[in-house]
């Protein structure tokens, strides 16, 4: 049972990329990968703008540098986290240890969470960022569907990061239960004090007391108090 503990029910196996791509948090993982990318392209390519006037380029969000940097920031940090959590689910298999493959969980389910809540309130910002900005300073009207793009997979970002913790508390959940087989089973012992009683197999005797062969007896002592097996030969 050690070996189907915490989701990883073909410990040792070969991967299978067919299983491995249905998998629903395999599926999650790839499309927050591509929302992160979005949200990274449209700030970086289209995210800053300026007057007819200026030189210097100004963010699209309400002029605010750390709008910007916000949702360049953020979404090249959670595609990669989505590449190495994608990695670790390839590993996972291959994970021994119940120990292991619970801290993985745990850490798929922490890390899911707080990118939820990290782009909730990204969400929050450039949204407000965006209505808030005085869009005549924009008159060229360049970047706007980006903005609202980034906007919009930064909100569904929320849920496809949240949908991941919850499949990774899932699997939380029955690997908790499928773990409390791999236990080691320890016998109890008997009560302090309590000797087993000694078992005798048999008694030979050879020979022909007539002839003065001496008479060979062996039996065999049972299980003493401690667990031990003792033998005896007279």
């Amino acid at each position: 049972m050690e070996g189907m503990a915490y989701g990883a029910g073909k410990a040792g196996g070969a991967f299978d990329p067919t299983a491995f791509f249905q998998q629903p948090h395999t599926i999650l993982r790839i499309i927050s990968c591509l929302f992160s990318v979005v949200i990274f392209g449209c700030i970086a390519n289209e995210g800053y703008v300026n007057r007819p006037d200026e030189v210097q380029e100004f963010c699209i969000f309400n002029r605010n540098q750390n709008a910007c940097n916000y949702g360049v920031f953020m979404g090249s940090l959670a595609f990669l986290c989505c590449l190495a959590f994608l990695a670790l689910d390839v590993y996972f298999p291959q994970i021994s240890s119940v120990k292991d493959r619970k801290k993985a969980v745990l850490a798929d389910v922490g890390v899911s969470a707080f990118w939820s809540f990290m782009w909730f309130v990204g969400f929050c910002f450039l949204s407000n960022q965006w209505q808030v900005a005085k869009h005549e300073d924009n008159p060229r009207g360049g970047g706007g569907n980006a903005a609202r793009a980034a906007i919009i997979f930064a909100f569904f970002s929320t849920f496809s990061w949240a949908a991941q913790s919850f499949f990774g508390y899932r699997r939380y959940k029955l690997g908790a239960d499928s773990a409390l087989f791999s236990q080691d089973y320890v016998d109890p012992s008997p009560q302090d004090g309590a000797a087993g009683a000694p078992y005798t197999s048999f008694t030979t005797t050879g020979g022909d007391p007539e002839d003065g062969d001496a008479a060979v007896q062996s039996s065999y002592q049972g299980i003493d108090s401690e667990g031990g097996q003792g033998y005896q030969d007279y």
